[in-house]
């Protein structure tokens, strides 16, 4: 009977050992589970949120249903949207997907490279021309071109 009553406290002091060995991968689990999911998506519900604090006149909008258009006026829940020359929609805030307040028309676009073209060209006239002068002098030079 003694020997009885020794095997059942040895099991006893083994039930605890077994009691935290069961609950730390569980404790694991929670951990990874945080930051992997739980800290990402409050950082960017942050991030969502800042950006439709910082929203105003002018800005590039997507609405979550896929609108695009510019923000004609704000207000303290919602936004009104301008889609067309004469359609104005007004959304919730939250209804904005993304905001692009540096977004240029095409037409800058097509200007901008233009621009950008045409100084490309200079930079390879100017390059064939210092060429031109040095082998006149009978020196090479490295072909640089812009990127």
């Amino acid at each position: 009977m003694s020997n009885f009553y020794l095997l059942q406290t040895a099991g006893g002091a083994a039930g605890n050992g077994s009691l935290l060995s069961m609950l730390l991968p569980f404790a694991l689990i929670f951990i990874v589970m945080y930051f992997l999911i739980i800290r990402p998506n409050n950082k960017r519900q942050k991030e969502t949120q800042r950006m439709l604090d910082a929203m105003k006149k002018g800005d590039k909008v997507v609405t979550i249903g896929g609108i695009h258009g510019t923000i004609h006026q704000t207000k303290e829940k919602t936004v009104i949207v301008k889609v067309d020359d004469n359609t104005k929609i007004e959304f919730l805030r939250s209804a904005i997907s993304s905001v692009n307040p540096n977004e240029t028309k095409p037409a800058e676009k097509l200007e901008k490279a233009i621009v950008s073209e045409s100084k490309k060209e200079e930079a390879v006239e100017s390059v064939a021309e210092t060429e031109e002068k040095s082998t006149k002098r009978g020196r090479k030079t490295k072909e640089v071109l812009p990127e």
